[in-house]
């Protein structure tokens, strides 16, 4: 039997959710705490050998129905869907290809949660590339799934800023991971109540990027120092930008940015070691200095920059900080 009790002013939802991971698990939480019903949840399948997904482990914790299809394209997929007799799909996190034989299945179809403004920033890693192309600004967008990659009428938008000095996790676990939460929970009362408006996206505004692997990651010194920090900034804590620092592959995480605002005579060139501190490895760029805190060499673990630089019998040199720009 269908449940009609409200809470405020909107009917509780029969919702069939769609996810995975951190970000699919609290947002499951977030609709069974305010007192929706949860159909049944779709998952992606086990790999051997790996944890089992966060999302699916708190299903199954809750004795939620659960589907683990390695196709949402399958028969099989559709006929579950069907069998929820859903009001509407959730897609929290989804990596999974849903085609609209399965999303538009529910009575009030299915939204959608990406992490940017749409149609900026579409792609699988829409939280980084803004940040590495130095963006003031970001937010979560809640749509319809299309066809299209991230394509769909976008039914809710909300924008934050992005700090001149915010990593990737940071602003994905402070910001846009609980704005999303809290969008699809807004979204999903507005597409029930029929309040909703649905915005074709503006292709003339469209970008897209694909995911940042290594070859994304690779520190380039030669190019400017803020286009050297935003990338760190982007790729900390996942995958950590990287570099070759005294024959080594090392991927760097927390750093400072100094700016050089004058000539600096010596024969350095970017790449070059400026100096070494006790907590610290300082590399030239064009336009100033990467004080490098955290890095990992490749094939152990995280480190403060300072403790690798004594292993590797670094020489210290401190006349960098008379080069650095004084702060306004």
């Amino acid at each position: 039997m269908r449940r009609t009790r409200r809470h405020k002013e909107n009917i509780i939802a029969r919702i069939a959710f769609i996810g995975q991971q951190e970000f699919g698990k609290a947002v499951l939480e977030a609709f069974i705490a305010r007192g929706d019903t949860i159909a049944g949840v779709f998952c992606v399948p086990d790999k051997p050998g790996a944890r089992q997904d966060a999302l699916k482990a708190d299903a199954l914790a809750l004795g939620l129905q659960v589907f683990s299809f390695a196709s949402l394209r399958s028969p099989e997929a559709e006929a579950a869907m069907r069998s929820l007799q859903a009001d509407i799909g959730i897609m929290a996190y989804v990596l999974q290809f849903a085609p609209q034989s399965f999303v538009n299945i529910p009575k009030h179809g299915t939204i959608q949660f990406h992490p940017s403004l749409l149609p900026s920033h579409r792609g699988p890693s829409s939280i980084s590339w803004p940040i590495a192309l130095g963006a003031r600004e970001t937010g979560v967008t809640i749509f319809r799934p299309t066809d299209g990659l991230d394509e769909g009428p976008v039914v809710l938008q909300k924008a934050c800023t992005i700090g001149p000095d915010e990593t990737l996790g940071e602003l994905y676990f402070n910001k846009l991971f609980p704005m999303g939460v809290s969008a699809l929970l807004e979204a999903t009362d507005m597409v029930l109540a029929g309040r909703h408006e649905e915005r074709v996206q503006d292709e003339r505004q469209a970008t897209y990027e694909g995911w940042m692997h290594d070859d994304e990651c690779e520190i380039h010194w030669p190019g400017h120092v803020d286009t050297v920090y935003n990338l760190i900034r982007a790729c900390n804590p996942a995958p950590g930008a990287w570099m070759m620092l005294d024959g080594v592959k090392v991927r760097v995480y927390d750093c400072r940015k100094h700016v050089v605002g004058r000539f600096v005579p010596g024969g350095h060139k970017p790449g070059d070691i400026a100096g070494v501190t006790e907590n610290a490895i300082v590399v030239w760029a064009q336009g100033g200095l990467i004080e490098i805190l955290k890095l990992r060499p490749e094939g152990g673990g995280k480190m403060g920059a300072g403790d690798y630089a004594r292993q590797r019998g670094l020489v210290s040199e401190g006349a960098w900080r008379s080069y650095v720009r004084p702060a306004a």
